[in-house]
């Protein structure tokens, strides 16, 4: 059951709302990649390219120029040429980026964010953020060698996913939430976009953004250093906003890159509103309600009785979203590989062959060959070596692994096989955080790591859109780590403040 007061959307909703912006000479240097994607090293080329970066704003505490050594952020995550690697600090005992540093040195989350509060009304405070005058939707481009991608940036209606319409498609830590709910409570704002997906079917909304970015003067040109040209454009025409929400009323989106912080808009939304309605409550004299059931605060459904979309009043029933037609500008998903340290590639291999065929390969590039043109479930496994191609597995074998009550489509995912089958049944180890660590995209990375750590890279191929699709919409949850959707929406370019929207 869920909190009666808590407003509920009928439909899929895009606010418009006052965005805040750089004002800077190069806004391109003021941006980051996604909090979740940048390490130590990353943070401090951020800030040589100049000491406003928005990357002071969503990781505080990953700078020593911004806390002592004691009460900075233990950081798990390195980076490699084109790809995330994420393997975990044993001495940290965790793999979240944010999470509380283990040990008694560890402060409050509430407390390193505070930092990231005093910068953020210090900017604004010196016209470094300049709030927008007007709310507005924002169309927002990213462009470059092989890319082309155009959305909406809006406030979003938070929804239930037992709503069925915005669906996530993985599940969620408590640690990453708690880090990025410490934040969002903290600075009372979304920094970054969630990035969704919806089937636009050249709909309204997908021929008035394109419209906007061919015909209208940005507001907003970024030339990043990936090679890729970011812009902006402010609609804030309300007749054209009304047809934009008419058009998206009806439809459903799907969570590409984000689970985490829409876990965390949702218990910001809980937090708050139930903050208020106890002052409320204390300012009337009348004693706090105790006949609230009992709620989930992940993303697990609720079924508290809907209140009409109009109540969507206060700034936190929303969430900051990047909302792209997958129709008109197909994402670029891209696979995650794992890396097992400590599991020398002929054992890894020696294990397998009592459940799947195995094929050699003294190239690396001759093995990712094979494994493109292999039917899945196949995993290419490897280390400077050599490689070795899994095929074929024992049907029995695989039946038997596999969970019963899960659909079929989840059931035939590499991930869910790897997850399922081979890491547990094949290898004897459970897919955790510790264990196995992940790679995003670069197979060489992941070989690379294999060797360095005594271990085996798994590489896979990237699971169908359409299969994801399918599954956030069947109500399951595919196994951690699945997909990286592409391109992701750049921070710092428009933020979203409580206190402005």
């Amino acid at each position: 059951m869920g909190i009666p007061e808590l407003p509920v959307p009928d439909g899929l909703v895009l606010r418009p709302f006052r965005g805040v912006r750089f004002a800077v000479e190069d806004p391109a240097k003021v941006t980051s990649p996604p909090y979740d994607l940048i390490s130590d090293t990353d943070v401090d080329a951020l800030l040589r390219l100049h000491p406003n970066n928005v990357v002071r704003l969503i990781l505080p505490c990953s700078h020593p120029t911004n806390s002592s050594p004691a009460t900075r952020t233990t950081e798990p995550t390195t980076q490699a040429t084109d790809a995330t690697v994420q393997a975990p600090d044993l001495t940290a005992g965790t793999t979240d980026r944010g999470a509380a540093a283990a040990g008694p040195a560890a402060v409050p989350l509430e407390t390193r964010y505070a930092d990231a509060r005093d910068t953020l009304r210090a900017w604004l405070e010196a016209g470094i953020l300049v709030p927008d005058e007007e709310p507005a939707l924002y169309v927002y481009e990213q462009s470059g060698p092989d890319v082309l991608q155009r959305g909406l940036i809006g406030d979003v209606g938070l929804a239930d996913p037992g709503q069925h319409i915005i669906l996530p498609h993985e599940d969620v830590m408590p640690g990453p939430v708690a880090d990025r709910l410490a934040l969002m409570s903290t600075t009372q704002a979304n920094l970054e976009p969630i990035f969704l997906l919806y089937e636009g079917g050249d709909g309204a909304t997908t021929r008035l953004v394109d419209e906007v970015a061919t015909k209208r003067h940005p507001v907003v040109t970024a030339h990043t250093e990936d090679g890729l040209t970011h812009r902006l454009w402010a609609i804030t025409d309300k007749t054209q906003i009304a047809r934009i929400n008419a058009d998206l009323h009806d439809r459903q989106a799907l969570i590409a890159d984000g689970h985490h912080r829409y876990a965390t808009y949702r218990v910001l939304q809980r937090q708050e509103r139930a903050t208020r309605r106890h002052h409320q409550q204390q300012d009337t004299h009348q004693p706090p309600r105790t006949d609230h059931p009992k709620h989930d605060d992940t993303e697990h459904p609720e079924q508290g009785g809907p209140a009409p979309a109009g109540g969507l009043a206060a700034p936190w029933d929303f969430g900051l979203a990047l909302l792209v037609d997958s129709t008109a500008y197909p994402p670029d998903l891209k696979a995650i590989h794992r890396v097992i340290p400590g599991l020398p590639l002929a054992e890894a291999t020696a294990k397998a062959r009592g459940a799947w065929q195995v094929h050699e390969f003294d190239d690396l590039n001759e093995g990712l060959a094979a494994l493109e043109s292999a039917q899945e479930p196949a995993f290419l496994l490897a280390d400077e070596s050599g490689a070795h191609l899994l095929t074929n597995p024992d049907p029995v074998q695989l039946g038997g692994a596999m969970p019963p009550d899960h659909s079929e489509r989840w059931n035939s995912l590499n991930t869910s096989v790897l997850t399922e089958f081979v890491l547990p049944k094949v290898w004897g180890m459970r897919d955790d955080e510790q264990t196995v660590w992940i790679v995003h995209h670069d197979t060489h990375a992941a070989v690379r790591l294999a060797t360095r750590t005594g271990g085996t890279a798994v590489l896979l191929k990237p699971l169908a859109v359409d299969d994801v699709l399918a599954v956030a919409a069947g109500g399951e949850r595919v196994p951690r780590k699945s997909t990286s959707f592409g391109p992701k929406p750049r921070t710092g370019l428009v933020l979203r403040t409580f206190a402005i929207d």
